[in-house]
């Protein structure tokens, strides 16, 4: 299961900050990602990371302002958004993911989400 926190309401240019626990003792075993829905929209990759936390992985869209990370004792990974736009408005969601190709980060997310997150970015 997986629970998110986080998310809101900020003006352009603001941070906000999303976290994803994780129950379970298998979390550090799997690839964790970060995909947005905005509205009227289809569900987009955002950010991914490796069991491990060693290699992460951006859209082209949020690549210099969003950073992945995650704490394996925990079990949380976290997205860090700054310099956020009116255009970053969506649901956030986590997910397990397999990342298929270390290099490019390649992925396709596994049948384990979050519920999902509102951020909405005022201009």
């Amino acid at each position: 299961q997986l629970v998110q926190s986080g998310g809101g309401l900020v003006q352009a240019g603001g941070s906000l900050r999303l976290s994803c626990q994780a129950s379970g003792r298998s979390f550090s075993t799997y690839d964790m990602g970060w995909f947005r829905q905005g509205p009227g929209e289809t569900r987009e990759f955002a950010a991914a990371i490796t069991s491990s936390g060693s290699n992460t992985y951006y859209a082209g869209s949020v690549k210099g302002r969003f950073t992945i990370s995650r704490d394996n004792a925990k079990n949380t990974v976290t997205l860090q958004m700054n310099s956020l736009k009116p255009e970053d408005t969506a649901v956030y969601y986590c997910a397990a993911v397999f990342i298929v190709d270390k290099d490019s980060g390649s992925n396709y997310p596994l049948d384990y989400w979050g519920q999902g997150t509102q951020v909405t970015v005022s201009s």
